[in-house]
C-alpha cells in the first residue's frame, strides 16, 4: 500500500500547476510545500511575471506557450480569479540589430501574431519610452501580465477542491526510490508514493542525481520597482509589458497593476548563490545605481529612485533550457525545474506535461530539448 499515486515536492511556479493538473487526473495526489504556497522567498515572489507569445529563443516553446495560454484561461474560469491581464508586449531594440532580428526570426518560425513598429510608430504609440536613433519594436498583441501570487494560490486551491492533499510548512528532507515506490521523508515522518515530481526550483539540487547537480546552478535574481510621475500613463491599458536591449543595457518591465508602481528590472543579472535559503535580499549599491541609470535613460516618466527591491533564488541549467522528465530511464522521480528565470509564462503548460507523464497518462513529443537526459555523459564507443 502507498500513501498516494503522486507527490509534488514544491508548490511554486511549476509545482502548483502540476498539482492542479494532477488533481484533474487522479484523486490520490499530495503536495508538499516547505513554507506556504506563494511564500515571499520563492521564485514566485515579485507580484507579476511577463506572459508573451513571441521572444527570441527556441521556437519549440511556441506550442507550449499556446497550450499555456489556454490553461491560464481555464484556471481563471475554474477559480474565478483574474490572473492574466492581456495588455500586449513590446520587444524594443535597434533596427536590424541582434535582438530585434532574433525576435523576428522566432516569429517567422512560429507564425506568432505580431506587429512591427517603426521608430516613428513606436514613439507615437508609446511615448513613455525614450528612444535612441534607430530604435524599433515588435508588438505582441497576446502578451500580458501574470499575477504570480494569485496564480499559485488559485492553482493550489483548485487542486484541493479536486481532492488533493497539501502539506504546508513541511520541508522535505529526502526522496528515496525503493522497490515499493518512492519514500518521501519530512520532519521525522515518511510517506510512500508511486511517483514523485520534484518542482522545488532553487532547492531542487539536493534531490538530484550527480549528473544534474553538475548541470545546474542556483542563482540570485533581482527585481526593482519605481513610482510613475503620472500613474495613468503606465497602467495596463496604456503601457504594455516590455523587454528592451540597447548596447550593453537590457531591461524588462510590467505596467502599474496597482496604478502606482512600475516594475522595471535589469535583465540577465543573475549571479550564483550557493545556498537558496540565504539569498541576500538587499541589492548592492552597484545594482541599484545601474538600475536607476538605465531607468533614467529608458523611462524618464518614472521617478529615478527605487521604491521597492527584492531578490529571489532560481535554478538555472547550463544551456538555459528547463528540466522536464524522469531523472533516469525507469525512474519514478520526475524532474520539473531548472526554468532558468523564464518558466512562469509556461507554468500551466509545463505543469500539464509533468502531471500527465508522471502519472503515465500520456507522453509528449517534440520536447527533447527539455529532457534531463541531454546532460548525461556520452557513452564511450
Amino acid at each position: 500500500m502507498t500513501d498516494g499515486k503522486l507527490a509534488v515536492i514544491g508548490l511554486g511556479s511549476i509545482g502548483s500547476m502540476a498539482l492542479w493538473q494532477a488533481s484533474r487526473l487522479s484523486d490520490s495526489v499530495v503536495g508538499f510545500e516547505a513554507a506556504t504556497p506563494a511564500h515571499g522567498r520563492s521564485a514566485v515572489g515579485g507580484d507579476t511575471r511577463l506572459f508573451r507569445m513571441i521572444y527570441r529563443g527556441n521556437p519549440d516553446f511556441y506550442p507550449i506557450l499556446q497550450r499555456s495560454q489556454r490553461l491560464w484561461a481555464e484556471l481563471e474560469a475554474e477559480t474565478g480569479q483574474d490572473i492574466l491581464t492581456r495588455c500586449g508586449g513590446l520587444s524594443i531594440g535597434t533596427a536590424n540589430g541582434t535582438y530585434i532580428n532574433a525576435v523576428l526570426e522566432t516569429t517567422r518560425a512560429t507564425g506568432a501574431e505580431h506587429q512591427f513598429l517603426s521608430h516613428a510608430e513606436l514613439a507615437e504609440r508609446y511615448p513613455q519610452h525614450k528612444l535612441h536613433d534607430g530604435d524599433v519594436a515588435v508588438f505582441d498583441p497576446n502578451a500580458g501580465v501574470l499575477r504570480t501570487d494569485r496564480a499559485v494560490t488559485a492553482a493550489v486551491a483548485a487542486a484541493e477542491a479536486n481532492g488533493a492533499t497539501v502539506h504546508r510548512n513541511t520541508p522535505v528532507d529526502s526522496i528515496t526510490e525503493t522497490n515499493d515506490g518512492v519514500v518521501v521523508t519530512a520532519g521525522g515522518r515518511s510517506w510512500t508514493f508511486e511517483n514523485v515530481i520534484v518542482a522545488s526550483g532553487g532547492w531542487s539540487r539536493r534531490f538530484m542525481p550527480d549528473y544534474l547537480t553538475a548541470a545546474t546552478e542556483t542563482k540570485r535574481l533581482i527585481l526593482t520597482w519605481f513610482v510613475a510621475q503620472n500613474g495613468a500613463e503606465f497602467t495596463p491599458g496604456k503601457f504594455p509589458t516590455f523587454s528592451r536591449v540597447y548596447g550593453d543595457r537590457s531591461m524588462y518591465g510590467a505596467p502599474a497593476v496597482d496604478a502606482v508602481t512600475v516594475k522595471a528590472t535589469l535583465d540577465g543579472r543573475g549571479r550564483p548563490t550557493p545556498n537558496p535559503d540565504a539569498v541576500p535580499r538587499d541589492l548592492t549599491g552597484a545594482e541599484i545605481a545601474e538600475t536607476v541609470e538605465t531607468v533614467s535613460e529608458f523611462l524618464p516618466g518614472l521617478i529615478p529612485n527605487t521604491v521597492r527591491t527584492d531578490a529571489f533564488p532560481e535554478l538555472y541549467t547550463k544551456d538555459g533550457q528547463p528540466l522536464l522528465g524522469p531523472f533516469s530511464e525507469g525512474s519514478r522521480v520526475y524532474c520539473a525545474t531548472g526554468f532558468s528565470g523564464g518558466g512562469f509564462k509556461n507554468a500551466t503548460g509545463f505543469g500539464e506535461i509533468a502531471a500527465h507523464e508522471a502519472l503515465a497518462k500520456r507522453t509528449f513529443e517534440g520536447i527533447d530539448f527539455v529532457r534531463p537526459q541531454r546532460f548525461l555523459p556520452a557513452l564511450a564507443v
